[in-house]
């Protein structure tokens, strides 16, 4: 029976607090500068940074003069710029007022 609770404990589930702020990425997904909190996850940073580029690499390869996207996922949202290549990401938690909704 050890074994049996052993896989009916439930698995501690990793929380993050929903940052503020934004981090520019190069052209390669590189992070060049942020102003989100230390603890927030890097490889996070690294997932969004690689959709919203990738978004924006479709759109120039389709003609389309994509400048901006905006996602609102959950309780976030994040937008995104293109900057020649690269990209400058901004984070807000749903219900903060310091960035334009």
């Amino acid at each position: 029976m050890g074994i049996l609770n052993f896989f009916s404990t439930p698995v501690p589930k990793l929380t993050v607090k929903l940052p503020s702020g934004s981090f520019t990425v190069d052209g390669r997904g590189r992070v060049l500068a942020s102003t989100l909190p230390h603890s927030f996850p890097e490889p996070l940073m690294m997932e969004i940074s690689s959709a919203v580029l990738a978004i924006f690499k479709d759109a120039k390869e389709s003609g389309l003069p994509l400048l901006e996207i905006i996602a609102r996922y959950g309780g976030l949202k994040i937008v995104g710029r293109e900057l020649r290549g690269g990209a400058i990401i901004f984070l807000k938690p749903k219900g903060l007022q310091a960035y334009n909704s």
